[in-house]
């Protein structure tokens, strides 16, 4: 740089891209941009702060960890933060880590400890008197989301271990939670069959199913752990004996680990593993090399955002070159039409790649990636491609912009971008491609086990289904004429469509596929208004006072119950039989109240002060209105207690809020 003006303006500029990296890996789980991609802005956002460190401020990505945790979930303090480690990308990197070392702690020998660095969610698990208590996300590194009963539904997370009797009564190991190839390599091939855009990498398919508000998805994800730390570490004095005690008290860990007597060996390992990760069923991007001995490790210390005796070494991304033979048009459920790559087939690291997903008309338009052109592709997290870039000066001389075709691949109809929207959709609601995802949806949000995509498909081709009413019509005869299907079969499918009718207003809500109604809106709809006709006939007005319902909800859920074609098909899905159960009202001395919740609390976390609250009859709100009867203040309350302040909603401390529970 120039002068420290010119660094001054990059600095900011690098901040904003950074930020807004994080933002779309940890918080939306959809990265935009690759690993490699984020690591090089990340270590030129580093050496322009060490060369000006005048221009370091508390609110750099370099002075933080992680992602900020998601408001769909309560927080978790944690008891020691979660800090990130320093990133080596080449063995010299990893020589002067060993050199760094040896200058902090003298003349004395030093083992490291080598782990496979998994690509996963970051998770802590805290016990008590031995038993699973909470499990949460590392969010920001100091207050996570509370993600406990999701955790739980993971196999290899142990419910009750056993601990020595000197051990302490509360311990917290922490580890990664991630997806196995086989699950995920499923999993994407699911949301490929309901033309859905695939998960990018293992990670953010292991932290989309993690922090999902339903545990019985996150079950049904198959995910698994390693764990790796524990803290207090007990008698342990050393990172091997951690990693063997651990595996002693029943958690799962990663029997690829080994102790080196020097940073030679340290580097062996390294070159080992870079060849050898393919082999394995779960997704690596590097190494993780520590000081193993516990003592060294706490003379070595912490810098601000990550331990001295700990090193995360890197492998490069693996890239291939091939040609881009011709763009396609994918519509999913919600008429959203997804441009697809398909490649001549090229290996990487072993695997045929021959597709790969652009996201959107602006993205093939910001890559500028066009028919015929020769593009570099990269396998992000060693499985699913990405275009990184076109290499334009072999581009075809008759070569021309690719764009967005006018009518919809699948029914002609004219395909609509609305203003301000990212995603081009096909409007028509028969549409054959939305008809099947349609349907899918029902079927999921239902949870009718047995109608997957090949058997939906034989009933669309037969014109025995065109939407979800014409299901619960199927019978036993009709279904015995689909390939696959035997009498067990169909008579067990029969028997799950009729078990369906009974159902509650959540998964109806959910079932209907409402654009911007998910999981949690559609709790909120459905806590507030009880019954389909009372939402039925709601206006926008009604709508937006719902707190966490925003204008473009509201408008959308208002514009869907005005169509004719939806109030239709809730008639025909209630003339089936369907009957919604009402909820259990919980009455108590909290009944017809609503509570806003903010801060962190002491004593006890905001799921358990939520659940207490609703059983006592409240109700929780997400955002402070007029209607709010009480806010509830912790620690770094943030905007919400300003907001009460200005409306004159009453505010409880932690104490109130647990006289007024009883407790």
């Amino acid at each position: 740089m120039s002068s420290i003006d010119d660094a001054r303006a990059r600095v900011l500029e690098l901040r904003k891209l950074i930020d807004e990296a994080n933002r779309q890996y940890y918080v939306l789980d959809r990265p935009e941009i690759t690993d490699a991609e984020y690591d090089a802005l990340f270590r030129e956002l580093v050496e322009l702060e060490t060369q000006y460190p005048e221009l370091v401020t508390p609110d750099s990505p370099t002075q933080r960890v992680g992602g900020p945790p998601s408001d769909a979930f309560a927080k978790v303090t944690h008891r020691t933060p979660m800090l990130s480690l320093g990133n080596a990308f080449d063995r010299d990197e990893v020589r002067e880590f060993d050199k760094r070392v040896h200058r902090a702690l003298g003349d004395v020998r030093v083992e490291y400890v080598t782990e496979l660095k998994i690509d996963g969610l970051a998770m802590s698990l805290l016990y008590e008197q031995g038993r699973y208590k909470i499990g949460a996300t590392r969010g920001d590194g100091y207050v996570g989301e509370d993600v406990t009963p999701n955790v739980k539904t993971i196999p290899s997370v142990p419910l009750s271990v056993t601990i020595p009797k000197e051990f302490p009564q509360t311990f917290e190991v922490r580890g990664e939670v991630y997806m196995p190839k086989r699950s995920f390599q499923r999993l994407n091939a699911e949301l490929a069959a309901e033309g859905k855009p695939p998960f990018a990498n293992p990670r953010n398919a292991a932290a989309g199913a993690v922090r999902q508000l339903d545990p019985r998805i996150t079950a049904r994800r198959r995910l698994d752990t390693f764990i790796y730390a524990l803290d207090p570490p007990g008698s342990a004095k050393s990172q091997e004996q951690i990693l063997e005690r651990l595996a002693q008290m029943g958690f799962h860990v990663n029997d690829n680990r080994r102790t080196h007597p020097d940073i030679e060996a340290v580097i062996a390992f390294l070159d080992d593993w870079q060849e050898k990760r393919h082999g394995l069923d779960y997704e690596i991007d590097g190494i993780v090399i520590k000081v193993n001995d516990l003592g060294q490790q706490a003379e070595l210390g912490f810098v601000s955002r990550s331990p001295r005796w700990a090193l995360a070494f890197k492998f490069p991304p693996e890239q291939a070159e091939t040609v881009v033979e011709e763009i396609k048009i994918y519509i999913g459920r919600t008429g959203a039409a997804t441009p697809v790559a398909w490649l001549r087939p090229t290996q990487i690291a072993g695997v045929t790649v021959s597709r790969a997903t652009l996201h959107n008309e602006d993205e093939v338009a910001r890559k500028d990636v066009r028919p015929q052109d020769y593009v570099i592709i990269q396998r992000a997290g060693d499985v699913i491609p990405e275009v990184v870039r076109v290499l334009k000066e072999k581009r075809p001389t008759s070569s021309r912009p690719w764009h967005m075709p006018k009518q919809c691949p699948e029914c002609g109809t004219d395909l609509v971008r609305e203003p301000g929207e990212a995603a081009t959709r096909c409007i028509n609601p028969t549409c054959p491609a939305q008809v099947l995802e349609h349907l899918r949806h029902f079927v999921g949000s239902l949870d009718i086990e047995g109608l997957g995509y090949a058997t939906l498909q034989q009933l669309i081709d037969r014109k025995l289904v065109k939407d979800p009413a014409d299901l619960y019509h199927l019978t036993k005869a009709q279904l015995l004429s689909l390939e696959g299907f035997a009498d067990k079969s169909a008579q067990n499918l029969v028997d799950r469509i009729e078990a369906s009718k009974a159902t509650t207003f959540l998964r109806f809500l959910v079932s209907l596929g409402i654009n911007h109604v998910g999981w949690t809106m559609a709790g909120l709809l459905a806590d507030h208004f009880g019954t389909i006709d009372r939402l039925e006939s709601a206006s926008v007005d009604d709508l937006r006072s719902i707190g966490g319902v925003g204008p473009t909800v509201a408008e959308g859920v208002h514009d869907y119950f005005q169509l004719p074609a939806s109030r239709a098909l809730i008639e025909r899905l209630l003339q089936t039989g369907i009957v919604i159960k009402q909820p259990e009202r919980r009455e108590g001395p909290l009944t017809g109240k609503t509570f806003v919740l903010t801060g962190t609390l002491s004593s006890v976390t905001r799921g358990q002060a939520e659940e207490r609250i609703k059983s006592l009859g409240g109700a929780i709100g997400s955002n402070v209105t007029k209607k709010t009867d009480y806010l509830i203040v912790g620690a770094d309350p943030g905007s919400k207690l300003e907001k009460a302040q200005r409306l004159k909603v009453p505010v409880l401390d932690e104490a109130a809020l647990l006289a007024l529970l009883g407790q």
